[in-house]
């Protein structure tokens, strides 16, 4: 194994800090950014990053490289939500889900890229949800965003693809965080019936998917979209 620096944007929670946590215990340089700049995984650099502004971005990635060296590894996983139906739903409500989990993942890969670039290796991994390509009622803002992500690993994989660098999609379906806990019991039971699995998913499970796609192994996969979901979105 060649131990890579790895950036995982919102890695001090939910999925993006099993995925640091995993990238630590497999003995990796790892930093993650926060808005507050602290809470992130032990063993992992934690520094102050706003992926809606793209010089906080800027000041993160010259932080990490400082410290750890270029960035090899990048997870975009930043992401919020702001669920309402589409009659309710304000365009700040459509404009804010986009610029966090779209425009936001473009700021942080197109820094990402320039030390890719001159290294001529790099792994770009963009965390998207089942809800992007399976469409979910009252996540039209979220669902648009998520499903941009899967554009953005295509184009990104045909115009650096022929430099040593891939871009993969990883759509989590549901899995055991404090978003899916704070659902009703009734609505997680309404769920669990379209899972063919059976049951929720652990973070754990999406952070080892997202290991093997960063990793030599997966050297020829690019643009692909690797679903973690128990059979949910049949790979849509």
């Amino acid at each position: 194994m060649t131990v890579r620096t790895v950036l995982v944007t919102g890695g001090n929670r939910g999925i993006g800090r099993a995925i640091a946590e995993q990238f630590v215990a497999d003995g990796h340089r790892v930093a993650v950014t926060s808005r507050s700049g602290e809470g992130g995984p032990e063993g992992a650099l934690t520094v102050q990053g706003d992926v809606t502004d793209a010089a906080s971005i800027d000041a993160a990635f010259s932080r990490v490289e400082a410290e750890l060296g270029p960035v090899e590894v990048v997870v975009a996983n930043a992401g919020i939500t702001r669920d309402t139906l589409l009659l309710r739903m304000s365009e700040d409500d459509f404009t804010d889900v986009v610029d966090t989990n779209l425009t936001g993942v473009f700021r942080v890969i197109k820094r990402a890229s320039k030390g890719m670039l001159k290294a001529r290796f790099g792994r770009v991994v963009l965390i998207s949800s089942v809800v992007g390509l399976y469409g979910s009622p009252g996540q039209i803002n979220y669902a648009a965003a998520k499903a941009g992500l899967v554009g953005i690993a295509r184009s990104l994989t045909r115009e650096l693809g022929a430099r040593g660098i891939t871009a993969n999609v990883v759509a989590p379906g549901f899995i055991e965080t404090d978003m899916t806990a704070a659902l009703p019991e009734a609505t997680q039971a309404e769920y669990l019936k379209s899972i063919p699995a059976g049951r929720f998913g652990r973070v754990d499970e999406v952070a080892k998917a997202v290991r093997w796609i960063a990793s030599d192994e997966a050297a020829y996969i690019s643009g692909a979209v690797i679903p973690v979901d128990g059979g949910l979105g049949m790979g849509h």
